[in-house]
């Protein structure tokens, strides 16, 4: 047909199919089972030898002990319309709930706690916790709304509007002038409670005193009270698997090990969907694009890398403060003022000598991951875009700040670098995980600042990584999104996504 895309006869069991999607992560994969599920037949080409992108797991250290390449706890999850119609649970996948959703260990062994009650929480904080109390509390209580307009496409009303997104909205961005400008402070007396939501803020790979991640630490902080933050039994992989294993009763075929580099080399389809980042889409579309939209992806910024540190430790971590061993998450980097250096010092290029680490200890919940009586942690630390520095030894010395011992208990470190991350997976350029600066102009207008920034000028080619609206984690959002308007615009399909993922038409 003369609105096909792509050239080869070859790829594709049988060879011009309806759909081709480019790669595997969350959000191809949430893309084809809409598809699928519309009873269009899909193909799925992926650049690595293994399925799902930032959600896989593997033994990056030692046989016996299982890590999560990239994403390893999924409270936005457990809010995603697209994960609820799959019914992971229904499916055998069990997200298990750390009994401390997530910590942030301080000197001289103190700690502020982030429990799953809001007062719990609060009594914990000392002065601080009425005025944490009032922060949080009015966030929790409107969750529901406000997670409908944080994965919404931010372009059309969300799924379940009605009159109360506004007051959360509201409350939401009230909150995120607070904290995200110097009136940051102004309603702390101590050191724990903005530590504990600098920490969260900080998962941005930005500095903590700016909207973006301010608005960030509110949202995933409230989540861990209205909802925890989950960490999958197995690892992340078994998310995919679950996937995998639908999508394949679904008809839905594979490539692996496929780079792509220009749309000829893919079977014949009525549309393209990428799950890549804006470059890649300039790369394999080359000249189809048009001057100005290729300018308009040219502006698109990335921001800092992460270099990624695993061990395989022969015991629990010993960590200075109990609380935090029943923790899922720690953010260690101690007061909110050293966050806020860090994360200024990678902005401005530099390598910090006390670097900010995201850890995950899967093991408090998961004892699958690793032999008898031993565990994996599962780290990363920021790094300047594109570095090339291992930062094994910084990372685990502000491990030890917080844990002495900890040297004692590692049995084995496996340590992948900012360039190594995007050498690992194109979408990570310069070892930015998040597809793209998390900035305010960036979740808006993302990639581009058009009315649907799923749809490319060429006729049939959509994108729908995490360079796409809502932004990054394992929610798969950004998939239905694109897989909605791919229906609508190429197929004449006008119908809820979400029904599609929880019963595929018959007709």
């Amino acid at each position: 047909m003369d609105d096909e895309i792509g050239g080869s006869t070859s790829g594709a069991p049988g060879g011009a199919v309806d759909v081709v999607v480019v790669g595997s992560g969350p959000n191809g994969l949430s893309a084809a089972m809409v598809l699928a599920g519309a009873g269009l037949s899909v193909h799925v080409v992926e650049a690595a030898e293994t399925l799902g992108g930032g959600a896989r797991s593997a033994a990056l250290t030692l046989p016996g002990f299982t890590h999560d390449v990239c994403s390893a706890v999924h409270p936005s999850l457990l809010l995603s319309r697209y994960f609820a119609a799959f019914d992971l649970a229904g499916r055998g996948v069990e997200m298990l709930q750390p009994e401390i959703p997530y910590a942030q260990p301080m000197d001289g062994g103190r700690a502020a706690i982030a429990h799953r009650g809001v007062e719990e929480t609060a009594d914990g904080l000392g002065a601080d916790g009425p005025a944490y109390r009032r922060l949080m509390a009015p966030l929790v209580a409107r969750m529901p709304e406000i997670a409908d307009l944080v994965l919404s496409d931010l372009r059309t009303f969300p799924h379940a509007w009605h009159p109360s997104t506004v007051p959360a909205a509201l409350a939401v961005g009230l909150a995120t002038l607070e904290q995200g400008t110097p009136a940051w402070n102004l309603r702390w007396r101590g050191d724990a409670a903005p530590a504990l939501l600098s920490g969260v803020a900080t998962h941005t790979i930005a500095p903590a005193r700016r909207l973006a991640p301010a608005g960030a630490a509110l949202f995933l902080g409230a989540m861990a009270h209205a909802v925890g933050w989950p960490i999958p039994r197995g690892g992340s992989q078994a998310i995919v698997d679950a996937q995998l294993v639908e999508l394949a009763a679904r008809g839905v075929t594979f490539s692996t090990g496929e780079r792509v580099t220009t749309l000829a080399q893919l079977p014949r389809a009525r549309a393209v969907v990428m799950d890549t980042s804006p470059r890649t889409v300039v790369e394999v579309a080359g000249d189809l694009l048009p001057g100005w939209y290729r300018a308009l992806l040219g502006l698109y910024r990335h921001g800092d890398g992460v270099c990624k540190v695993d061990f395989a430790l022969s015991a629990p971590v010993p960590w200075a403060n109990p609380d935090c061993a029943r923790a899922g998450t720690l953010h260690l980097g101690g007061t909110r003022a050293e966050l806020l250096a860090f994360e200024r010092d990678v902005a401005a290029g530099r390598h910090s000598e006390r670097p900010y680490v995201l850890a995950s200890q899967p093991g408090v919940v998961d004892a699958s991951r690793a032999p008898t009586g031993q565990h994996t942690l599962w780290t990363y630390t920021h790094v300047p875009h594109g570095s090339t520095l291992d930062r094994g030894e910084a990372v685990t010395d502000q491990v030890e700040r917080f844990a002495p011992g900890f040297r004692d208990v590692v049995i084995h470190t496996a340590v992948s670098s900012a360039s190594a991350e995007e050498a690992s997976n194109a979408n990570y350029v310069g070892g930015d995980i998040s597809g793209g600066a998390v900035t305010p102009w960036q979740l808006l207008a993302r990639p581009t600042p058009t009315l649907d920034p799923y749809r490319t000028p060429v006729p049939g080619l959509y994108l729908c990584s995490s360079a796409t609206s809502p932004g990054p984690a394992v929610h798969g959002m950004n998939g239905m999104h694109a897989a909605r308007r791919v229906l609508r615009q190429r197929f004449g399909i006008a119908v809820d996504p979400a029904e599609l993922v929880a019963t595929p038409r018959l007709d």
